[in-house]
């Protein structure tokens, strides 16, 4: 049974009241206590959003920003030092932060149908949260080859052991060194798999915005990241964490930007684009979209 077109909403205005507007264009209440998945970006890096930037959206709906630990070092990596970061970035000065892996045990949620890994490990701290609006960054990544929302729903809510469970491909206990090991197309199958455990633990409970600025062929996880390649797009809003993610690459690959070049080599040297067939193979979207210019 073929889906019906997903519904993106789309603006070129980068703007705090922009993205508070293209939010409300999606007509979705989120119930009760809302978390807000988004990258709190590494110690040195250039490129993430800010929070004075997401302040508005995040203020409307009340939310609990979120993250997770890193499962390499860095500034991340322990509670301790992910708080500190927290505050040297501003998340604390304005919002409230939860690192929902700050204590273990992590929780365990089944993925029945998956194509690789059979649970996701998250932090405990999901369960204190009855929706989850997920704020990303979409821009090119080293070893997804963008990220965006899947990915932002995958590696960003899985805990540190998690993330290292979904590189290593369902390895337990798998070292830092295997995270590098695994055939890639297996890895971009297994963050859907994650992903796929989130978006169906909340039901119909998430949202999601992409905003295409800075657009490094790079990571906010990076301490040292390329400066953006193209210029800013704008940003995007939907309630398929699939169709969100391909208008954001059909928008790259659309561009007649001079650095468009380099962000898409990046996509494909990596096959980016597997992780969202493998998410519509699992069922959490479509790659089918309606693009809706709200500045028209």
């Amino acid at each position: 049974m073929k889906m019906e077109k997903a519904k993106v909403y789309f603006t070129k205005e980068i703007t705090p009241d922009s993205l508070l507007n293209i939010y409300k264009k999606l007509n979705i209440d989120l119930k009760g206590k809302i978390a807000v998945k988004l990258h709190s970006g590494e110690q040195g890096n250039q490129n993430y959003v800010k929070p004075e930037f997401v302040k508005n959206i995040i203020d409307y709906v009340k939310g609990t920003v979120v993250e997770c630990n890193t499962a390499y070092e860095g500034a991340r990596d322990t509670t301790e030092k992910h708080e500190k970061l927290m505050e040297d970035h501003g998340w604390s000065k304005y919002f409230d932060v939860d690192i929902m892996d700050s204590e273990g045990p992590d929780l365990e949620l089944e993925i029945p149908n998956s194509k690789i890994i059979k649970k996701n490990y998250v932090g405990k701290n999901l369960k204190n949260y009855d929706s989850m609006l997920v704020l990303s960054h979409f821009k090119g990544h080293p070893m997804g080859g963008y990220g965006g929302a899947l990915k932002q729903l995958s590696i960003g809510v899985a805990s540190s052991k998690g993330k290292r469970y979904i590189h290593c491909i369902g390895k337990e206990n798998g070292s830092y060194d295997d995270m590098f090991k695994v055939e890639q197309d297996k890895f971009l199958e297994a963050m859907a798999d994650a992903a796929s455990s989130v978006v169906n633990y909340f039901e119909n409970n998430i949202a999601f915005v992409n905003i295409m600025c800075n657009l490094s062929v790079d990571c906010d996880c990076c301490a040292v990241a390329e400066d953006p390649c193209m210029k800013d797009i704008g940003i995007l809003a939907s309630l398929d964490p699939v169709a969100i993610d391909q208008a954001c690459i059909d928008l790259v690959y659309n561009s007649n930007d001079k650095g468009r070049n380099h962000l898409v080599e990046r996509i494909e040297q990596k096959n980016g684009v597997h992780t969202i067939e493998a998410a519509t193979d699992l069922g959490i979207g479509t790659r089918e979209y309606e693009l809706i210019n709200i500045d028209e």
